[in-house]
């Protein structure tokens, strides 16, 4: 029988139901909370400051109080926690703490062909994805392609397709259409040249005060000009959604430029204008060009024959500079990476050219939406495992940050190579991880950080302790005494946890 789940330690558990007897044997609700093993998984954050909270205590709780459904209990995937117990163990040997016995991944845990549920399935950290098309209503391709790519991958999600279940099932994504008679909509507005124009407010700062570039503000002022709904709509989507990565598809000619679109020298009507994420940016251009059949074309004749000796890439200004646009604004108001992607030379191609654009864009888009994967993810938490909306992370040598999601998560492009991240937020000590990004990768490293706050005023209680101390204090006790963190069980009497001492 399934009754309601009623703990506070598992009231964050991805399912409301669990049943009696658990798979640990303990016949009650009264049972599970005064064991030892509920108390562990209630103090663990604390005896591992932190660090793999809060996947164990979840994954502590599948075991403790089990999924229910049907009336009978369902057991967690031992590859989940293979993978976390690889991960976790050097941070139980850092105390001197043997692994919990009911974390046994082969004994509690059960294989995929047994029907087994990931318990930390909610904590998978997804990265959203958008594509536009049609943002000028003449350059209709955009809008046939999305069409053409919505039914490419449900189709193959359906097949069974390997590729396309796993990137559906690690990215999120959305899609958005435009359509007038002209490249202008209704009001005679171009919606890319729309946007605020945040590029000169960065030039400005960045000239003033040699400043970091981050989610810079829409001055007032822009409010009072014409601004389309389509504009509006768009921005309201981008505040409600952490986008990640994106790209805004067009016609008229073949090639793919990136940000930043408005020269730093306003007079100059063609500049190289490079972000502070050049090589990120020149990467995920590459990533569409590299494999668009027409665009690696040697032909100089061809459409779009003038981008050869760039590899079909360019950086927007170094074309053509312009102000307001959407690219811009999405890389200095949001954490949005934003390409523009010219199709062809014909804006308005004929209904039988359809399907040979979208062969030869089918795997650029694929290849591009993949590159959400390049680089980190991870949760910015305060000590007591709750998330910290707003945080900064920051990477030595590239001016420009990005925040945390108000779930605590972020994502971070990244181009190979060592990088020094820092996270950081008003009222936290920063924290400082070093990562490395191969040339090749499948899935975003995770890295996760765990903010302390700062001591601020007089010291009336005592200290913590620091550093140093915390790392004697980590040592294995000595003389065959109990470890420091025994303390937090000596109220079980014979019902302590000899499971968890090492000798």
């Amino acid at each position: 029988t399934c009754v309601d789940l009623q703990l506070q330690t598992c009231s964050d558990a991805s399912y409301n139901q669990t049943t009696f007897p658990t798979l640990l044997e303990h016949r009650s609700r009264a049972a599970v909370e005064s064991s030892s093993e509920y108390i562990l998984l209630s103090v663990l954050h604390h005896l591992l400051e932190g660090q793999c909270n809060p996947d164990l205590r979840l994954l502590g709780c599948a075991v403790l109080v089990p999924r229910c459904e049907g009336g009978r209990a369902r057991r967690p995937c031992r590859h989940v926690c293979e993978a976390l117990r690889d991960a976790c163990q050097p941070a139980f040997d850092a105390i001197d703490m043997a692994w919990p016995y009911f974390l046994d991944c082969g004994r509690y845990f059960v294989g995929q062909e047994e029907g087994c549920y990931n318990p930390l399935e909610k904590l998978r950290v997804e990265p959203e994805v958008k594509l536009i098309g049609n943002i000028h209503g003449n350059e209709v391709a955009g809008r046939e392609m999305l069409i053409y790519l919505a039914q490419y991958l449900c189709s193959e999600y359906l097949l069974g397709s390997a590729r396309i279940q796993r990137l559906l099932n690690t990215t999120r994504g959305a899609g958005y259409n435009g359509w007038t008679s002209g490249r202008q909509n209704a009001q005679n507005l171009d919606l890319n040249r729309n946007f605020p124009d945040l590029t000169s407010e960065y030039y400005r700062l960045v000239s003033a005060r040699n400043m970091r570039s981050g989610r810079i503000a829409i001055p007032q002022h822009y409010w009072w000009g014409k601004v389309a709904p389509e504009t509006k709509a768009i921005m309201k989507w981008m505040r409600t959604i952490p986008f990640v990565l994106s790209a805004s598809l067009h016609g008229g000619d073949l090639v793919v430029s990136y940000p930043f679109d408005f020269s730093k020298h306003p007079q100059e009507e063609k500049m190289f204008s490079p972000t502070p994420d050049e090589k990120m940016f020149k990467l995920l251009a590459k990533a569409y060009a590299d494999v668009h059949p027409m665009m690696m074309d040697k032909s100089e004749n061809r459409c779009g024959g003038n981008f050869l000796k760039k590899g079909s890439v360019i950086n927007g200004a170094d074309w053509y500079s312009f102000t307001g646009g959407m690219s811009d604004f999405n890389y200095l108001h949001s954490n949005c990476f934003e390409i523009t992607v010219e199709l062809g030379c014909v804006k308005f191609p004929a209904e039988e050219a359809l399907y040979t654009i979208w062969q030869h864009n089918k795997e650029p888009l694929l290849n591009f939406v993949e590159m959400v994967h390049r680089g980190i993810k991870g949760v910015v938490m305060d000590k007591f495992g709750k998330p910290v909306k707003n945080a900064r992370i920051l990477v030595k040598g590239i001016r420009h940050d990005i925040t945390t999601a108000p779930d605590g998560d972020y994502w971070r492009l990244l181009p190979p190579g060592s990088h020094i991240v820092i996270a950081q937020a008003p009222g936290y000590a920063k924290v400082i991880k070093k990562v490395t990004i191969p040339a090749r990768m499948k899935s975003a490293g995770r890295v996760d950080f765990i903010l302390q706050p700062l001591r601020i005023g007089p010291k009336t209680e005592p200290e913590e302790p620091s550093q140093e101390a915390l790392g004697a204090r980590r040592q294995p006790a000595a003389g065959g005494s109990k470890p420091w963190w025994w303390s937090y069980f000596t109220s079980l009497g014979q019902h302590q946890p000899r499971w968890l001492l090492k000798y």
